[in-house]
């Protein structure tokens, strides 16, 4: 474990991984937080209990039921069924939709640095978090081979959730989507219970707490919004309003009642990044298995779309986004002088665009649209993307055998202009702005000069 500088005394600066900030009365301790290691979704549970004795009148299996469809269908049978159903059908009090819909323009506003942020900075560096990888690798979900499959189910539920306003109203496919992924986790949480019973060795639930628990989600919630707007944002040299980081913030909060998450920590974004930094103290604790994952998922994303990134390049991202100091915990190989600059460049044009764009109002909304339009596509294409709409089926089923193993490097690579394209077209724009600096700085100085000679001579006459 890396040395770390926790407070002492009455000193309220802390240093984590890289990251300082100052502790206040809206922070919490590890003790504080360990509580929710052990509290879940039971409702959630009882439900998919219920809903996996239901006959479909198919050949689908246990694991491959719609239980979306069935709770659907289902839900005046039984009182457990009612109640998730009326739940993740009631909007609460302090949705302001206007406020959505201004978090979802968010989104695509800084589309790709979000993007970047949330693979090499939010999942990659979310599997420093021991607890958390204990229940990834059980599932197999993140294999080299399949991980990239995983990640695009994921950008679609993200995708979904930004959809529209009413998108994320009850019937709306943000709000679907967000309840099928809770019940999918529930799945998996039942799944890993049952085996302990086979096998009690198989899980410790002491050590590592209940399989997708409170704190699980409420930190997944934060790597979606708090970690988007604090950590990797800024890194990429992007500074939001503070009523963008609170219409984000908003949306995710509805996001995570809809998913069965507390959503106490995002009340307020004050909260929300307090909750952040605590769980980057509590939770942050890199272990072999974490990474073997970082690294299976830098091999499953090398040279595919959108990004079509090389390994070194994905490398020096996840370094910029997470740190030197976790990096190294993830065994994340450090970059050549020529990746570094690359990656320089890349912020110098994300930054520049970011800045630029958003203040030409009409622009603006153009890209937005744009950004809306291509990204879905993108998911949905047969050929780089899914080829169709996922219905987040538990794919990736527990067994007492199964875990995830370090994969393998591809030898054919389908390389294509992507990202990296765009890194050398930033630096040359930074270079080109140096150098049109430091000559009319020179121009500036002969002018000046001049003058000066000039005067000086009109003195002496």
């Amino acid at each position: 474990m890396v040395p770390k500088s926790p407070r002492h005394g009455n000193s309220t600066e802390c240093h984590y991984w890289g990251y300082s900030f100052h502790w206040t009365d809206l922070h919490r301790s590890e003790e504080e937080l360990k509580p929710m290691i052990y509290t879940y979704d039971k409702l959630a549970d009882e439900c998919v209990e219920i809903l996996n004795k239901i006959p479909t009148g198919g050949d689908e299996k246990q694991f491959h039921k719609d239980l979306y469809g069935l709770l659907r269908d289902h839900k005046d049978e039984d009182p457990k069924l009612s109640e998730l159903w009326n739940q993740v059908n009631t909007v609460p009090a302090w949705v302001d939709w206007d406020q959505i819909q201004r978090g979802q323009d968010m989104f695509f506003r800084y589309g790709l640095p979000i993007l970047n942020t949330l693979s090499f900075e939010s999942l990659l560096g979310g599997m420093g978090a021991t607890r958390v990888v204990e229940t990834l690798t059980r599932t197999g979900g993140f294999g080299a081979k399949v991980v990239r499959r995983r990640l695009l189910e994921t950008l679609q539920h993200i995708l979904q959730v930004n959809s529209s306003a009413e998108g994320m109203k009850p019937g709306g496919e943000g709000n679907i989507s967000s309840i099928r992924v809770r019940l999918l986790h529930s799945s998996v949480r039942l799944r890993i219970l049952s085996l302990i019973q086979e096998n009690p060795s198989y899980y410790d639930t002491t050590k590592s707490g209940i399989p997708v628990s409170d704190l699980d989600c409420i930190g997944t919630i934060n790597t979606f919004c708090g970690s988007v707007v604090y950590l990797g944002l800024p890194r990429q040299g992007i500074f939001v309003s503070d009523q963008e980081i609170k219409d984000y913030i908003a949306l995710w909060r509805l996001v995570a009642w809809y998913m069965g998450t507390p959503t106490e920590p995002f009340e307020i974004p004050e909260k929300t990044k307090a909750m952040m930094e605590s769980m980057l103290i509590s939770e942050i604790d890199p272990s072999e298995v974490g990474r073997v994952l970082a690294k299976n998922i830098i091999l499953g994303l090398e040279n595919t779309a959108p990004a079509y990134a090389s390994k070194e390049f994905i490398e020096a991202m996840s370094r910029l986004l997470n740190g030197d100091q976790l990096a190294d915990q993830l065994d994340i190989p450090r970059p050549s002088l020529y990746y570094r600059a690359l990656i320089w460049g890349y912020c110098f044009w994300v930054s520049g665009v970011s800045f630029v764009i958003p203040r030409i109002w009409f622009m603006d909304r153009i890209m937005i649209a744009l950004r809306r339009k291509y990204f879905y596509k993108m998911i949905t294409d047969p050929k780089v993307g899914l080829g169709r709409e996922s219905r987040f089926d538990f794919k990736y089923i527990p067994t007492l055998t199964r875990t995830t193993r370090l994969g393998e490097r591809r030898t054919i690579k389908f390389e294509r202009p992507g990202i990296e394209n765009l890194a050398r077209l930033g630096l040359l724009a930074a270079l080109t702005a140096v150098v049109a600096l430091g000559m009319g700085l020179m121009l500036a100085a002969r002018v000046i000069s001049s003058n000066h000679l000039q005067i000086f001579n009109a003195i002496q006459m």
